[in-house]
């Protein structure tokens, strides 16, 4: 069964690092697509690049619609988990599966050079999320309690994990989004 995704992000990426270094992170990407490099993946929208990295910018951009099979997450990952380490820091990126039905599912996954930058990606990102949310019927002084306890949780969660048995620290994790169309 094949499905149409969209793949966007802008990831800062460490001064030094060559485009080849990011060829070869995403090379299971690279090679799921069928592609010898970044610019051999093209997108189904013919304005969106791709997969191009800003040497000037120091910026891996990837905004890329194409169609999928089965073994497209496995490849993201680990394109995502290879990459990690070059990041400057973490970021969300952001994939939008378009469903049979009409309908998309949104997923937030997120890439940085550790699990705790990431960690606190998630948690800036949910607070963003959460006050967006807020403010749409509160005030900033209420917005302000309810971030304030999400920030707590965030930093009970980290406390939580870090007296836990260590695992590897991953490059990336993943989280669900409520769907938000994505405009260009």
């Amino acid at each position: 069964m094949r499905m149409e995704v969209h793949l966007h992000a802008d990831i800062p990426m460490l001064e030094g690092v060559s485009k080849k270094q990011i060829e070869q992170a995403v090379a299971p990407l690279l090679d799921y697509l069928d592609a010898e490099g970044m610019a051999d993946v093209k997108s189904l929208e013919p304005e969106e690049p791709g997969l191009r990295y800003d040497e000037k910018e120091l910026m891996f951009l990837m905004c890329w619609t194409g169609e999928i099979g089965r073994s497209f997450h496995p490849a993201l990952a680990s394109a995502l988990d290879n990459l990690g380490p070059l990041c400057y820091e973490a970021v969300e990126v952001e994939l939008t599966l378009y469903l049979d039905n009409g309908e998309q599912e949104s997923r937030l996954l997120f890439v940085g050079p550790t699990a705790h930058a990431i960690h606190e990606a998630q948690r800036r990102c949910m607070i963003e999320d959460v006050s967006a949310l807020l403010a749409r019927q509160f005030g900033k002084e209420q917005v302000a309690e309810v971030t304030a306890l999400v920030d707590r949780l965030f930093e009970q969660d980290w406390k939580e994990h870090a007296t836990e048995v260590k695992k590897p620290e991953r490059a990336f994790e993943t989280a669900t989004r409520p769907s938000r169309k994505h405009l260009h």
